[in-house]
Parts: structure tokens; sequence; C-alpha cells
């Protein structure tokens, strides 16, 4: 598992607000294309510097593809970042306050200390 690449993920998606929709609507291609043209550029100013090794494993790219957060929390994903992206998707799904965080955290209280480990 490459944590450092599911928060990449993470982190590039929900700073991108038409990526965000992107990844809302389109998930399984949002992903696909991400990890080809994204995955391997560099976090700096300069365009051309890419990696060539870093790539999901199958459990990621089915727990980001499947918008999975309790999977990718399971997997070591920030739960900050997880957090953050999809309160941006999914809040307005929900009519009360705070309508998503309350699912997240739902879905997530069966997890006991101590969590996964999300050092990068």
């Amino acid at each position: 598992m490459s944590r450092y690449l599911v928060d990449k993920f993470l982190f590039t998606v929900d700073r991108d607000p038409a990526l965000v929709e992107r990844y809302r609507e389109d998930p399984v291609g949002t992903v696909a294309w991400w990890e080809a043209e994204e995955a391997n550029r560099l976090l700096s100013c300069i365009a051309d510097e890419r990696s060539t090794w870093l790539a999901f494993d199958d459990a990621e790219r089915a727990a980001l593809a499947g918008h999975d957060y309790r999977a990718l929390f399971a997997l070591g994903a920030h739960p900050f970042l997880t957090l953050t992206l999809f309160i941006a998707m999914f809040e307005r799904d929900h009519d009360e306050p705070l309508g998503f965080q309350r699912e997240y955290a739902q879905r997530l209280a069966d997890f006991s200390l101590p969590y996964p480990d999300i050092a990068t």
C-alpha cells in the first residue's frame, strides 16, 4: 500500500473543484486518469518533472473508485484528507447540518484504538 500516493490523490483532487465534481460523477474514470496522468507528477513547480514508479495497488484503486472512505481509512489514508474531500463531494446530499460528517463517523465507529497507521 502506498499511503503517500493515496494521500496525494486525496490532496490534489480536493484542491480542484472541477476534479472534485469529476471524481463525484465518474470515480472509476477519474481514478484511472489520475493514476495514468498525475500520479507520477512531482508536487513541485516544475511541470515536466516526473517519477516513473508510482501506482495504486488493487485495494487502493478499488477503494478510491468505489468512494469507499471506510476502506481508505482501514488502508491508512489520512482521515483529514479523506474527510475533507468526501465532505466536498457528499455534504450536499444531506439535509441536516453536519449530515455527512455524522455518516462518516458512524461508518467508522467500530474502529478502535490504535487506528491504522497514517505515517507516510
